[in-house]
């Protein structure tokens, strides 16, 4: 199907159209913003499902955000498309995962983000790569990310743990912010307070 007869139109007049049940307008609105949702579907594969599940839930945002903007209360149509698109994502991500952790690099990641560099030196050392080490060293460092990860999980508070799953992702403090509902003030608290005590669990593991 050619939707080329709708190119520089703008996005509130393609709404509107849309809305008065032009289907093919909405496909058009759908076919644009595609390559958004595959954006936000890769940033957000690091914590778990699979991609094409994620564009999947991506779509529905997408079709939600059309539905619901309000040009006369949102900002641009792609800022709310945005917003719409990674909470939907994020939210299919909480409901699928359950109790699965955040794989500790990115843990280790975070935190070495925010050493000094003895710090980060150390945790060169703790990132050894497996082949020079022996099978037995490999299991026992298995079975301590297990443990650091039960301590770091059991540490964070649950508006913490979401705020670190959308942090690894590269998602702004605003952007974080927006999709959880939150100000950015309590979402940079939130971010400054596990930082600390995810360095202060990997100083005592790695002490």
């Amino acid at each position: 199907m050619n939707n080329g007869k709708y190119e520089g139109l703008p996005d509130v007049e393609l709404i509107m159209l849309s809305r008065d049940g032009n289907s093919e307008v909405t496909d058009y609105l759908m076919e644009k913003y595609k390559d958004l949702v595959k954006s936000k579907a890769r940033s957000m594969y690091i914590l778990g499902a699979d991609n094409d599940d994620l564009i999947q839930e991506g779509m529905i945002g997408l079709f939600k955000a059309v539905r619901d903007y309000d040009s006369g209360r949102d900002a641009s149509f792609y800022t709310f498309a945005d917003l719409c698109i990674s909470r939907q994502i994020y939210t299919a991500i909480q409901s699928s995962r359950s109790k699965k952790h955040i794989p500790l690099n990115n843990y280790i990641s975070l935190y070495s983000n925010g050493g000094d560099e003895d710090d980060e030196a150390r945790l060169v050392d703790v990132l050894r790569s497996a082949a020079d080490r022996s099978p037995e060293d490999v299991v026992i460092d298995r079975e301590n990310v297990k443990r650091l990860e039960r301590r770091i999980d059991e540490s964070l508070s649950s508006f913490e743990k979401q705020v670190l799953d959308l942090y690894i992702t590269g998602m702004s403090y605003s952007g974080i912010a927006a999709v959880l509902g939150k100000d950015e003030k309590s979402t940079d608290n939130a971010l400054q307070r596990l930082k600390s005590k995810i360095k202060k669990i990997i100083r005592e593991d790695i002490g």
